[in-house]
């Protein structure tokens, strides 16, 4: 997952409110994915690698899931604060404590509205849902920027610690977490597969078209809190959330229309192009980025210079 700059907060002038809308936002955050990875386990599809393992051992321990994802969390935590206590912040704590916990309690909720035999079509579904529902929480929940899980901090310190690159060294955690997870027979599946190795590039999405968005609105908002400021922000929001689910559903039904048509070779083709368009859209995205960055930076600059005169 590419690492975009968009964080606008230390030029906030209200920090207190930045902070109470973006630790809302966390919250937010954790709870979808919270109920992504109950669709997940409910399916009977496979879980992200930790909260699969997590859940492996919890079963053959024969205690909640909430209980035993804090312990792991709480190791976790006290190695992150020994050699990167940078990372930790409120989210942090919102993720030790929470998600384990709300999967207990979503689980319970699924199985009172869905129960009876699990059907392929409802494992589609829950796969579906369940997949898009967990990258927009992961998204939503680290673009705060208030603190990330110790899982998904540890990482990022490896990494810095031993001069690896940093998607090789999470494949690695990911793939060891996974052997943990079959062996304590944890609800390791496909979508266990998908998560470690495919999720970073829907997490990117969600990045590129909702969270990143959202956190700029909080921003501008703290810094001139507005009812203009906030129905502006829900109304591009709404916009944007609209052309995603058109143009999904329109590029869906374009490409369900001429499949038939594609020989095996063509698909291929096609594949590699969409990716490479999604490279590069978020190689723009990023230049883009920079450039408005260094655009408010000099109109800052030129502002100030006219006031000290």
């Amino acid at each position: 997952m590419d690492k975009i700059p968009y964080d606008n907060s230390k030029s906030v002038i209200n920090k207190p409110l930045d902070i109470l809308l973006k630790s809302v936002c966390s919250l937010i955050g954790i709870m979808l994915i919270s109920v992504g990875a109950t669709f997940l386990l409910e399916g009977h599809i496979g879980m992200d690698p930790f909260t699969a393992m997590n859940t492996g051992i919890s079963n053959k321990l024969g205690i909640s899931l909430g209980v035993l994802q804090l312990i792991v969390n709480f190791v976790l935590f006290i190695f992150v604060l020994i050699f990167d206590r940078k990372q930790i912040g409120i989210g942090t704590i919102f993720n030790m404590f929470l998600v384990g916990y709300e999967i207990d309690y979503f689980s319970g909720l699924y199985q009172s509205l869905f129960h009876g035999t699990l059907s392929i079509p409802m494992m589609i579904i829950d796969a579906i849902v369940g997949i898009l529902l967990f990258t927009l929480g992961t998204s939503l929940y680290m673009s705060t920027k208030i603190g990330v899980s110790p899982y998904d901090a540890i990482a990022p310190i490896i990494s810095d610690k031993i001069h690896v690159r940093y998607q090789i060294v999470r494949s690695a955690q990911d793939i060891v977490i996974m052997i943990v997870a079959i062996f304590f027979s944890g609800p390791f599946g496909i979508m266990t597969l998908f998560t470690a190795f495919f999720a970073g590039s829907l997490i990117n999405f969600w990045n590129n078209t909702i969270s990143r968005r959202i956190m700029i609105h909080i921003d501008h908002f703290s810094e001139k809190p507005s009812i203009h400021n906030v129905s502006g922000g829900l109304l591009e929001l709404g916009k944007n959330s609209y052309n995603i689910v058109l143009h999904a559903y329109q590029n869906t039904y374009t490409m369900q229309k001429n499949m038939s048509g594609y020989s095996e070779a063509e698909i291929e083709e096609l594949i590699n192009r969409t990716n490479d368009n999604i490279r590069k859209n978020a190689q723009v995205s990023i230049i883009l980025e920079k450039r408005l960055d260094s655009l408010k930076d000099e109109l800052k600059e030129r502002k100030q210079k006219i006031g000290n005169k």
